[in-house]
Order: structure tokens, then sequence, then C-alpha cells
């Protein structure tokens, strides 16, 4: 019994170390599943490795027993497996972005681990995959976006109900602030002082305080990594802040999905479908219409979401435009769909722009 949980023996030996193998790795939280094929796509060995330095290294080392590694398929290469891409890219091993494999292919293979750490090597044979950089300022970019998420949710649900009573001392007659008049209450609660009894009239005002202080604390916060991603952002892609309604959140979230080599997508067409901003045609006989791509990266689809309904509420040409596709026939959000089709457009001229031409230094303090 205890033979069926080892790991399988290598199906390859280490004498022909000159022959070019390659690698894919299906990445998870504790532990990444590797595989190593030839380069006409046979399999030679399945294994797996603990998420650490050590793992990262044991895993490389037992790669190249294969033969000489230059490539690897790596999953999720922005998330669970960043680390171990940054790990390959210091040992001068190109990675390469692989996406999930569909769904029909699962079906016909099954699923395991092992048979998409297989598929990810596969993908990167027969050029599926394209390699995609998560370095320099885009990383930068990203790693101060992911300490912004979480600390932009505290201050909307924590101290909600709390802000209504800071008018007037907790007395509960309140209305409802602006927002001048809640930066203020918030600042005046902060003042307050720290309760001496268990009063709850002296409760309520130590809760106050506790919470503004709170908020007070978590907004530096939040404006410091605003101004830190707006200085990464002007580094890499200064003319995108340029653009009407674009903010640093949603240039960040596509920059990151975009990754530090943008041009690897040969057009527009091809940043449309990573946003998930392509119509996918669903036309059958007479009928003839296309339906909502429910792929690509769904973070930058929510940018490209968030930048058409700024520009719905200030700029009177994109009213004029989504009225004239209602007139024509379409409904509301079929017209917000085809803005979102066309800020994907504008978004990758002025990446691919300012990269023809990149600044001498592009590094983010």
């Amino acid at each position: 019994m205890s033979s069926m949980t080892q790991q399988p023996p290598a199906r390859h030996h280490t004498a022909h170390q000159h022959e070019q193998v390659l690698l894919g790795v299906d990445t998870h939280k504790d532990v990444h599943m590797a595989a190593v094929i030839t380069s006409t796509g046979a399999v030679l060995d399945t294994r797996g490795f603990p998420t650490t330095r050590q793992g990262y290294r044991r895993l490389l080392a037992w790669a190249r027993a294969f033969g000489r590694v230059d490539r690897a398929g790596v999953e999720c290469t922005g998330s669970y497996g960043a680390a171990l891409t940054r790990y390959l890219h210091g040992e001068g091993i190109t990675v390469t972005e692989v996406n999930q494999p569909d769904k029909a292919a699962r079906r016909r293979h099954g699923k395991s681990d092992a048979i998409d750490a297989v598929a990810a090597a596969r993908a990167v044979l027969c050029g599926r995959a394209t390699a995609k950089t998560a370095d320099g300022p885009v990383e930068t970019i990203r790693l101060f976006t992911m300490a912004k998420t979480p600390r932009r949710q505290v201050p909307l649900d924590g101290p909600q109900p709390a802000q209504g009573r800071a008018r007037d001392g907790g007395s509960g007659a309140a209305g409802v602030p602006d927002r001048t008049e809640q930066s203020q209450a918030i600042r005046r609660c902060a003042q307050l002082s720290a309760a001496r009894n268990s009063h709850p009239q002296a409760a309520s005002r130590h809760t106050l305080r506790t919470l503004a202080r709170r908020i007070l604390h978590l907004t530096e916060e939040i404006n410091d990594l605003t101004d830190r991603i707006t200085t990464a952002i002007d580094a890499c892609a200064p003319q995108l802040l340029g653009l009407y309604g674009v903010g640093p959140d949603t240039a960040a979230a596509l920059l990151t999905a975009a990754g530090g080599n943008p041009h690897r997508m040969t057009n527009e067409a091809s940043f449309a479908a990573l946003c998930g901003v392509s119509p996918v045609e669903a036309s059958s006989g007479k009928v003839q219409r296309r339906r909502l791509n429910r792929g690509g990266d769904r973070r930058a689809n929510s940018a490209l979401c968030t930048i058409v309904i700024a520009r719905l509420r200030w700029d009177t040409r994109t009213r004029a435009y989504v009225d004239r596709r209602v007139r024509e026939g379409k409904t509301r959000r079929e017209g917000i769909r085809c803005l979102k089709r066309y800020v994907a457009r504008e978004i990758y001229r002025a990446l691919t722009t300012v990269r023809s031409n990149p600044p001498a230094s592009a590094s983010a303090g």
C-alpha cells in the first residue's frame, strides 16, 4: 500500500542532459505540481514540490536532471505562481503564462494536477501560451495594489453606522452627511477622550474615537499607496493616466493584466480578448448575433467598465453614442459592451506607444 503513495520513478535518464526539455507547473497554495516533457511532447515525469525557496530549488534541479531547461509554462504567474516565476527568471529561464485547460479537454482527459502540469508544458511547446513578464514597474504596481485593496474595504464596511452619530456626539438624530462633513466629523471623533467608565454614552464615544483613528490611519496608508502606484504608472505608461476616466486603480488593473511586455499581443484584438471584452460569435441559421464574453481577466474587465461608467456620467459624446445605439435597437447594456471594446483599443494604443520608446529608467521607488 505504501508503494502506491510514492512518487513515480523518473522515466528518463540523466545521460542526455544536452537535450532540451520543457517544464510545466500547475501552481497551488502549498504544493506545485511539475511536469517535464521532451521537445516532441513525451512525458518524462511529474512530481510535486512545496512552495518554498528550497522547494523551488529542488524543482529546478529535478527538471534539469532530464536535460536543458530553457522554457517553462506556469499557471497563475500573478498569484500562486508569482514567487516561482521570479525564481525561474533569476535562473535564466523564460517563463510563459499558461491559462487553465479548457473544459472540453478536461472532459476528454480527466482532471488532476499532473495532467494540468503536462498541459502547461505542452502549451509552451505548441505556442498556445505567450511569455508574460511580471517584473519591473508592473510588478511594483501589482504589489502596491495588493496592499491597497483590503484597506479600501475597511473604512467602508466598519464605521458606517457610527459616522451618522458622529455629527451629534452619539444622540442618534443625524442625517446623511456629505464627504466634507464626514471628514470633519471623523477628525473630531479622533480627538475624543478615552472612556473612563462603562456607561453606554462613554462607550459610544470611545468606539467613535477608535473607529475614527482607524479610518485616519488607513486613509493615510491608502493615499501613500496611491501615490506610489501613480509614480510606478508614470514610469512605464505615463500616457495611460491622461485618458479620460482612467485613474490609478483602473490603470493598475489594466497594466497588471497586460504584464511587463504588452507588445507580446500582436494587435488590440488580443488585448480586448485578454480583458474579456471581445464579442463571441453565437450565430445559428438566420439568427446572427454575438454573445457576452465571460472569459479574460475579470479585474481588467471591471476596470474597463469603471472607465465607461465614468464617461457615461461626465462625457456628452459617450452618452450620445449610447443613445444612438439604443435608437438602433440595441439595449443599454449592449451599448456599454461596445464602449468597453473601444476603450480597450485606446488602452492598448497607449500601452504599446509608450513601450515602443521606453524611458531610460523604469524603476519605481
